[in-house]
């Protein structure tokens, strides 16, 4: 038996996918936290095969979370599962220690596709991105300006760009202003940008932000009534 950690903030995508995994009879939802920090809770008391982490939750989560759970339980395999297509994410987080990265938009037999695999020793990554990520790393690829920057001011740089203040990145992430403010201005100096304003037109032009308004779109990870 697969024995899942599931983590997303959002309720009904939780529910959604844990009755899809919960139907399939080798996959078992051991537990399941609303954010980072009780994920990383649960991974101090329990042992578990793989964990399935939303890249975007309050407090904890991304990169972050994903190096501090595999410093809890070295063995433990992660399988992200974002909203974002973006190649910059899937990049991340393989460096970070994932196994797999899948968008919320996949359908719900290639979850559990990725799941199988992923527990079985395996890596899972889609076809798109497996092509980017093989032309990123080509001789002579010119390498687009956010994909330089640290992965804290990556993190600090999505924050911005979804309109959350320095002091509430500060308290999300247990930083100080005056070093959130350091990251940003280092960000923009990396980035040749000259404000959040032009950071956000970046993001915009490059597809790193959600258009409509920044809520996590409506994905094809839901219940369905046929077996898998």
């Amino acid at each position: 038996m697969i024995r899942l950690l599931l983590a997303d903030d959002h309720v009904l995508v939780r529910e959604g996918l844990k009755q899809i995994l919960n139907a399939t009879s080798d996959l078992h939802v051991a537990a399941e936290a609303g954010d980072g920090n009780q994920a990383l809770a649960f991974a101090k008391q329990e042992t578990f095969t793989l964990a399935i982490l939303d890249m975007s939750m309050p407090g904890i989560s991304g990169i972050e979370l994903i190096k501090r759970l595999r410093q809890l339980q070295p063995t433990l395999k992660i399988l992200v599962l974002s909203m974002h297509a973006e190649q910059q994410y899937a990049a991340r987080a393989f460096k970070a220690g994932a196994a797999g990265y899948l968008t919320k938009d996949s359908a719900p037999d290639q979850l559990v596709q990725a799941i199988r695999k992923i527990a079985a020793g395996g890596v899972y990554v889609s076809a798109h991105a497996a092509e980017q990520l093989a032309l990123d790393a080509m001789p002579g690829h010119q390498a687009l300006a956010h994909t330089l920057l640290s992965d804290r001011e990556y993190q600090i740089m999505r924050r911005l760009i979804q309109g959350d203040s320095l002091t509430a990145i500060g308290q999300s992430l247990h930083l100080s202003v005056k070093t959130v403010s350091t990251h940003k201005t280092r960000l923009l100096q990396k980035m040749q940008l000259s404000g959040t304003a032009d950071l956000v037109r970046y993001a915009l032009t490059h597809h790193l932000i959600d258009e409509s308004t920044h809520e996590k779109p409506t994905n094809d990870l839901s219940p369905r009534t046929d077996p898998l």
